[in-house]
């Protein structure tokens, strides 16, 4: 199996398993603002992997006046990070992370993070999180609003440049459907799916897909590098 030179990772369902707590305060905010009730169907093809913008857009139907959007997308983030701050020490790494990153770090292998959060709620995470144990949080690319998010490829084309690696070069591991097509898109060489047991199926489907496991901690560096 040819060897690849980076991993890119998304974060929230990959570094972080907070996607229940991101669907109920979508389904919160999308409530409050719209009336809508949302569904478990609409989470899974529309909103994970999404920008706020992008979330805020479908649930209006059109695009939203720039100082409108950052009040809502700040009210959702502000409602987030009062719960997970209550959350305490069960907010953390998802299982493995730690040990596949401090692996990552010891064979000089580059990695970052390419996720759709804004950027105060990577600073959240780094705070929480330290991610900074890991990371060159200024390596870190998030939605800045230049560029169109996910399943666009800019983000993980944007990554690879960082980490000064062409794409193919580069492995990403993703766990939404936006963002597996953002990778494939981008032209990544290894793209590592991650999700339970019964959306394997559904996952290895993808186009682009290499490989599906459960936990980080399957993950095969010395395979891949």
């Amino acid at each position: 199996m040819e060897k690849f030179k980076g991993l890119i990772f998304d974060f929230n369902g990959v570094l972080l398993l907070d996607q229940e707590l991101h669907d109920a305060i979508w389904k919160k905010t999308a409530f409050e603002i719209t009336g809508r009730r949302l569904s478990d169907e609409e989470f899974k093809n529309v909103f994970h992997g999404r920008t706020n913008k992008g979330v805020l857009e479908y649930l209006f139907g059109s695009e939203i006046e720039p100082r409108e959007l950052q009040r809502l997308a700040t009210k959702k983030e502000l409602l987030y990070q009062e719960v997970a701050r209550g959350l305490g020490s069960e907010y953390r790494l998802a299982p493995g992370a730690p040990h596949l990153l401090d692996t990552l770090r010891q064979r000089n292998i580059p990695f970052t993070i390419a996720t759709s959060s804004p950027k105060m709620n990577v600073g959240f995470f780094n705070e929480m999180l330290h991610l900074d144990t890991w990371f060159d949080m200024e390596k870190v690319v998030n939605d800045d609003g230049t560029f169109p998010g996910k399943p666009a490829p800019d983000i993980y084309l944007k990554a690879a440049n960082i980490l000064s690696l062409k794409p193919e070069d580069c492995v990403v591991i993703e766990d939404a459907r936006s963002g597996i097509a953002a990778a494939y898109a981008a032209g990544i060489g290894y793209i590592l799916a991650i999700g339970p047991k019964q959306s394997h199926a559904s996952l290895q489907a993808l186009p682009g897909v290499n490989e599906v496991v459960e936990r980080l901690d399957e993950v095969d560096v010395a395979r891949l590098f």
